[in-house]
């Protein structure tokens, strides 16, 4: 049976996650894939339009991946116990998807933001941090600090940036979550 038989979008990007995932997610370009196929590239385009097309499919596979881990994870909790949950996705998640992870932070147009597990993803962040009962706009001010601290932390974290020192970056991230949930616990009284 021929590598090709049954090449579809789907498989496409799911191909292109999984390379994103093995070797980063720059690397992921349709004659990386085609050879992966065993394919010619031109073959690719009638499933993608192109390396952006493909970086843009693989970021709403991560987007949708990261919402579904996210609702699964702050079902049934709230307050503290939500926030730790919701970090702790995204955390795992870049740990174990890096190239999708990478590939979720992608920056994209309006229409296919809108369109994307984004604002789904944004809803769980908001519910999660609903115990806390901030208004508006401490509620935005807290959706943006949970996602920079994630972020940056994560990004620190797989760069190495924590590896040298003790304590472990797992008592660092336990004592960061800790701190962020006294801050939101206390942010309505400022």
């Amino acid at each position: 049976m021929s590598v090709r038989k049954g090449l579809s979008a789907d498989r496409v990007v799911v191909a292109a996650a999984e390379l994103a995932d093995d070797v980063g997610l720059a690397e992921v370009t349709l004659s990386t894939l085609a050879r992966r196929f065993e394919v010619k590239p031109a073959s690719l385009y009638s499933h993608v339009a192109g390396s952006d097309d493909l970086r843009t499919r693989v970021a709403l596979l991560a987007l949708a991946e990261l919402a579904d881990h996210a609702a699964d994870a702050v079902a049934g909790r709230a307050g503290g116990d939500a926030l730790r949950a919701i970090a702790d996705v995204h955390r795992e998640y870049a740990a174990t998807h890096p190239g999708r992870y990478d590939a979720a932070r992608l920056r994209l147009d309006a229409a296919t933001a809108a369109s994307s597990a984004g604002p789904r993803l944004a809803a769980m962040m908001r519910a999660a941090l609903a115990g806390y009962r901030l208004g508006e706009p401490d509620e935005t001010h807290a959706v943006r600090l949970v996602g920079s601290v994630v972020h940056g932390f994560v990004d620190l974290e797989r760069s190495g940036g924590f590896d040298h020192s003790a304590p472990t970056s797992e008592e660092t991230w336990h004592r960061v979550l800790d701190s962020l949930d006294a801050t939101f616990a206390g942010w309505s009284a400022s």
